[in-house]
């Protein structure tokens, strides 16, 4: 069974997924989205979920530093229970807290121009939340 990872932001949703052993995470895309309207996004999602045979979703809970949940985690509880009543798949929220400054600093230290950080940062956000669940299993 593979693993699905979203690092879900309010225009796009970084997607990952896992080899089938479940040891490793690589970025897969980025879906934009409208986080108003949760079904702007099924239609890719389906399409990865069904193509990947995804059997559970990891989603990104980006916590305050402090510990506490905002607005940004709230949203994302309420997409990951969106996931499992629409798709079918059961959801884990994984605590995402510096994910995307991870991924910024090693896309600068690999001299990656701002142009093409911008295209490959949520995907990558979304490997790294992957691949903190798969480390800890």
């Amino acid at each position: 069974m593979k693993i699905l990872g979203l690092d879900v932001g309010s225009k796009t949703i970084g997607v990952a997924v896992s080899d089938s052993f479940g040891w490793t995470a690589q970025g897969l895309t980025t879906i934009k989205w409208n986080e108003e309207d949760f079904q702007s996004a099924d239609k890719e999602l389906k399409a990865i979920i069904s193509e990947h045979e995804i059997g559970k979703a990891i989603v990104g809970l980006p916590k305050n530093m402090n510990g506490t949940i905002g607005e940004r985690g709230e949203a994302s509880q309420d997409y990951a229970r969106y996931i499992e009543e629409t798709h079918g798949i059961p959801t884990v929220l994984w605590d995402e807290r510096l994910t995307t400054v991870a991924a910024e600093r090693v896309l600068l230290e690999a001299d990656v121009s701002r142009k093409k950080r911008k295209k490959v940062i949520d995907k990558m956000a979304a490997a790294m939340i992957l691949q903190g669940y798969l480390n800890q299993k």
